[in-house]
């Protein structure tokens, strides 16, 4: 996941500590945050607060769930305990607005390899093969997308896959070039079929 960011230090400093994660840097204006040595569960609301989130409205209404926004405004919710994320890590699930969740279940299934846990007409939801990890949920949304996600994917291929070989079946799926003005730079820009960016990374 991709966060992009005015000062990238704090952004990632913030959700380095709010996470109990650890951060590093692969150069200048770039800050990663990985997993660290520990999350703690317990009033994680305040501690958040702490660190510098503030409450925020996205018309949740009473939901079971805290929205808070980080020092730049992302906006991010805080799950009560739940026995479906006992094995997520503290990323429960990665939430993406969409018009047709359905048929971005279908992309993003193709894309990634991950199994389809629910789909409705107002929701989808997808999660490794292998049971590990966070969630990839797609929400129906009535707001039209009209500036590029703060918020984005990298796909990684598998050990020994071909880039260009990955992004040229990502288009067959319906995937498209896109060009952020990134230049020659190791990954490749695309778009799903709904316009939301993401990049397909160079093998490691």
């Amino acid at each position: 996941m991709n966060i992009k960011a005015l000062d990238d230090a704090a952004v990632g400093r913030f959700w380095a500590d709010a996470l109990g994660w650890g951060v590093s840097s692969e150069g200048p204006g770039v800050t990663n945050v990985e997993p660290g040595d520990g999350f703690v569960w317990p009033e994680l609301v305040a501690r958040l607060k702490a660190l510098g989130a503030t409450p925020a409205d996205v018309g949740q209404g009473d939901a079971p769930w805290t929205v808070l926004a980080d020092p730049e405004g992302n906006e991010f919710c805080v799950l009560e305990p739940r026995e479906i994320h006992r094995d997520t890590g503290p990323i429960a699930r990665v939430v993406v607005d969409c018009a047709d969740p359905r048929a971005m279940a279908g992309f993003w299934g193709e894309a990634t390899d991950w199994t389809l846990h629910e789909v409705t007409g107002e929701h989808a939801v997808l999660r490794s093969a292998e049971g590990v990890g966070p969630y990839l949920e797609f929400r129906r949304s009535s707001d039209a997308k009209t500036v590029p996600d703060r918020v984005h994917i990298d796909l990684l291929p598998y050990p020994g896959d071909d880039k260009a070989a990955e992004v040229a079946r990502l288009k067959t799926l319906g995937a498209t070039d896109l060009d952020l003005g990134q230049g020659d730079v190791p990954w490749t820009c695309l778009s799903d079929p709904e316009g939301h960016e993401f990049c397909v990374l160079g093998s490691h």
